[in-house]
């Protein structure tokens, strides 16, 4: 070999073995941290650079905690530290240091979600935005479900939707819930957020577009031309375009109505998300489309994943269903067969609000939320160094013996007792990043429900559980055996 190849090859080597050295020394150095006042919680780091994502995410029924935590909180505790993300991680199991994560939102710790999720949500996105633009988009939020919730045009939006989705099964034998869940969701918040109707063009271009948006954000974060996450970059891109052209439409006849003593009418028919937010000057137009991509990811994924939840614990536990059904056959004996549903009848749900809260608790919709220290931060003798990333589980506290009684069987009737807002009970986060739109969640999972006990029997095809991948679904896409009822009312 000659000696400038031999030069080169040491060359090589040298920065192989120094790559791997700063690998190594930045994964372990961390383990050294030792901080005034209090100690780094026990743990291990597991491998270098992957840490132990892995067997984190390894699935498991979304009713346990899975093998990775059950095996870290029986050596280390409920508060122990990893390798998670690339990043040294304080996991915590423990309902207190929980609240004080979401508690204390932008002063002890602040969102952080791996840079990848960025990309794909947009950088002022709600859900990874933070600080004052955070708190903008927020307050819209807030602003907004509060005006919604209670509207009847936007109940009878849901109950109608509903109809339309249960109508069609009339000639089936079964049904991939999962498939019908996401169908009703999208269509409710399509027609809310956008003014859409199913039969629109723009409405299949969006779901298209959504469903490749959809798997990017669970996938291998490469941006290479034809991987997942390539195509979910490129389909936020076309949705927000889309978007962008319906808003110009939409200000352009708000600008023709204005020279239009009619225009009155047409400002209540158009009484939507969207029409609401254009008045809102606090907001850029950057940020109006993110606000309107967020409604439509977290109206979408998150409520017909509840839905499915709640169809599935309720076909294992008739006690349950029988209750539920004759809380709704009540509400609709007070009312002519035809009569919409209303705010009143809504707030006459309770045991429908037991079910729906078990649901979450026993379900998991959320395992985890992603939080950064932005200072060291003493919590019962331990230290949580600055800059380390912290992950407040939700599932183990949600399922964790000692604070809720058969904490493995779902029992809707615990809610008659326990309160719903408490430390251990946090199915929507918390703090100033609790789900501003959870409440709209629930009012469509009741409407369907309504309609839903009143017209069908139903029994699960096959053993298909929700599985944590840590995203949860049903493998199967929950198949449903379906029966219509001999007397309907619909």
């Amino acid at each position: 070999m000659a000696e400038g190849d031999s030069c080169w090859v040491a060359v090589l080597v040298g920065g192989v073995v120094g790559f791997i050295l700063v690998v190594v020394l930045n994964h372990f150095w961390p383990l050294l941290f030792k901080g005034k006042g209090g100690t780094v919680p026990k743990g291990s780091f597991g491998w270098p650079l992957l840490g132990e994502t892995f067997s984190f995410l390894k699935p498991h029924s979304s009713n346990s905690v899975g093998a990775f935590l059950h095996d870290h909180c029986s050596r280390y505790g409920k508060v122990f530290k990893s390798h998670l993300f690339f990043s040294p991680t304080v996991v915590s199991c423990d309902p207190e240091l929980n609240y004080l994560i979401l508690q204390t939102e932008g002063k002890l710790f602040e969102c952080s979600y791996p840079k990848p999720i960025h990309g794909i949500l947009g950088k002022v996105s709600m859900l990874v935005a933070v600080g004052d633009t955070h708190k903008r988009l927020r307050n819209a939020a807030l602003s907004l479900v509060t005006i919604t919730k209670s509207k009847p045009e936007f109940l009878h939006d849901i109950e109608n939707i509903a109809i339309q989705i249960l109508d069609s099964w009339k000639n089936k034998p079964k049904v991939i819930f999962c498939e019908e869940a996401r169908k009703f969701t999208f269509n409710v918040i399509v027609k809310q957020v956008l003014g859409l109707t199913p039969q629109e063009p723009e409405t299949s271009e969006i779901l298209e577009d959504f469903l490749t948006f959809m798997r990017g954000l669970i996938s291998l974060p490469l941006y290479i031309p034809g991987t997942p996450y390539a195509r979910a970059v490129q389909a936020r891109s076309r949705i927000s375009s889309t978007v962008k052209a319906i808003v110009e439409k939409r200000r352009a006849r708000r600008r023709n109505n204005n020279d239009d003593d009619d225009d009155n009418n047409n400002s209540k028919k158009n009484s939507d998300f969207l029409e609401i937010l254009l008045s809102v000057d606090t907001l850029s137009e950057d940020e109006k489309v993110s606000f309107v991509l967020d409604s439509l990811l977290g109206g979408y994924e998150t409520t017909s994943l509840l839905m499915c939840m709640v169809v599935h614990f309720l076909s294992h536990s008739p006690a349950a269903l029988q209750q539920l059904k004759q809380e709704h056959l009540k509400i609709r004996s007070m009312k002519q067969k035809h009569d919409h549903l209303d705010w009143e009848d809504y707030k006459k749900m309770e045991f429908t609000q037991y079910v729906i809260n078990e649901a979450l608790r026993y379900g998991n919709v959320v395992k985890f939320v992603h939080r950064k220290a932005l200072k060291d931060v003493k919590y019962k003798g331990y230290l949580i160094p600055s800059g380390w990333k912290v992950l407040p589980v939700f599932t183990a506290v949600h399922l964790d013996p000692s604070l809720h009684a058969n904490a493995p069987q779902f029992h809707p009737w615990r809610w008659e007792s326990q309160d719903p807002t408490c430390k251990k009970f946090t199915p929507f986060g918390g703090g100033s990043r609790c789900c501003p739109g959870s409440d709209l969640a629930k009012v469509e999972v009741a409407f369907f429900l309504h309609h839903l006990v009143q017209n069908f029997r139903w029994k699960t095809e096959g053993e298909d559980q929700p599985i944590a991948y840590p995203y949860v679904e049903f493998q199967r896409g929950l198949v449903l055996n379906v029966d219509p009822c001999s007397e309907t009312t619909m």
